[in-house]
Formats: C-alpha cells, sequence, structure tokens
C-alpha cells in the first residue's frame, strides 16, 4: 500500500533499494548520498511532467532525509532472500533504506543474494511509526487487542531476548494465536508458550509487548 503523504515517493524508494542491492557487488560501492542524488535525478526525467518535476524533487528530498524506521525485505519466488531493518528511527529515511538494502542482501540467516539474482528481486521498502507500549499482563487479552493485518509487534523481556514481526506477516499467518505463536518461537522463548494453547499461557512476568503501523512499498 502506498499511503506515504509525499506522492510517488514509492517508486523512488524502491528504486533506491535496488540500486543499493545492485551496487553493493561494484569494488568500490557508492555511498548513500551519491545514489540518493542519482535515484532522485533519474525520477525527475521520467515523471513526464516536467511543470511539476522540481516541487516532486524537493518533496522527496525533504522526506529521504526525514529520520524514519525502515524495513527492506527481499524475496525471489515468493521466496524469503533477505530482510533487515530497525524498530526505531535512527538515520534519515534514504540513508537508513541504502543501508537495510545492503544488508538485507547478506541476511547472515540466509545464502547471500548473489548479482544474478538482483533483477529478479521482488523489493519492499517498509517504513515503521513509532512503537507504543501494548499494556497486557496475559496473552488472551494480547490476542483480543491485535488487529490482524494492520499491527506489527515486538515482544522482548529484560533477559534481551527480542522479536518482531512486520504486519505483513499477517497475510501467512492471519489468526492472532498463530502469529504470536510464531513470533515467540522465533524470540527462542520457553518451548512450552509457543507448543501449547496460548491463551491459557502464562504471561512471563519480563514480557512486554509493543505494537507499531507501517506504510509499505514494494516492486
Amino acid at each position: 500500500m502506498d499511503a506515504h503523504p509525499e506522492s510517488g515517493l514509492g517508486p523512488v524508494l524502491t528504486a533506491l533499494a535496488s540500486s543499493a542491492v545492485a551496487t553493493s557487488f561494484d569494488p568500490r560501492p557508492p555511498g548513500a548520498a551519491t545514489l540518493i542524488g542519482t535515484v532522485l535525478d533519474s525520477a525527475v526525467c521520467t515523471s513526464g511532467v516536467l511543470d511539476n518535476a522540481a516541487p516532486e524533487a524537493a518533496a522527496h528530498t525533504a522526506a529521504l532525509a526525514k529520520r524514519e524506521a525502515t524495513f527492506v525485505t527481499l524475496q525471489r519466488d515468493g521466496r524469503l532472500r533477505g530482510c533487515v531493518g530497525t524498530l526505531t528511527a535512527l538515520r534519515p529515511l534514504g540513508i537508513d533504506v541504502v543501508r537495510n538494502a545492503r544488508l538485507a542482501a547478506r541476511d547472515p540467516r540466509l545464502p547471500p543474494v548473489e548479482a544474478a539474482e538482483v533483477g529478479s528481486l521482488r523489493i519492499t521498502v517498509t517504513i515503521l511509526s513509532p512503537s507504543e507500549p501494548i499494556a497486557v499482563r496475559a496473552f488472551t487479552t494480547l490476542l483480543d487487542h491485535l488487529r490482524p493485518g494492520r499491527d506489527g509487534l515486538t515482544l522482548k523481556d529484560t533477559g534481551g531476548r527480542r522479536a518482531t514481526f512486520l504486519p505483513s506477516v499477517w497475510a501467512s499467518l492471519p489468526e492472532p494465536d498463530r502469529f504470536v505463536t510464531a513470533l515467540l518461537r522465533k524470540g527462542r522463548w520457553p518451548r512450552h508458550l509457543w507448543t501449547t494453547e496460548l491463551r491459557s499461557a502464562a504471561w512471563p512476568e519480563d514480557l512486554a509487548a509493543e505494537r507499531y503501523a507501517a506504510r509499505e512499498f514494494a516492486a
């Protein structure tokens, strides 16, 4: 879904992520600022509406300079090839997309992306809203509060465990209990939490839940 207030920013973000992955194979990959400039110039040249080119380029430049939290997801033929991002806004949007795209191509959980794959990749850039705590002390309450298809969810504890699912994960795990159970398993919480009926499981004292919204741009 392209719900970003800056018109036409989606194609800029996906082009930027694609360029970041493609140039990561160069002996000396160009920096983020160079890639951003190249992609913005290309967007202006291909807009086809010269009267709107300058205002649109200015809007895109401003959007890319705004600090945002992003994830970049790479897929090929429906299979995950990499997914990297941050839950906190640490860098300007454009720089964060370049960083995460290149890291996603080398996601340590998967074989690295090869140069020959770049043209076949489906690339999704996700911009996250700030996370907000969910005041729950029972799994039943959490399951009843979640909004399938809309909420991204992060679980974390004081022992250092932390895991998140983007809202796009609801497409493959549409039921809240399956969604949360899979997230507990991903975060390596004790096996009894994700192998039993979740509504009857005791909520760990140090477990906290946060949710966030997301805007997705795919190409």
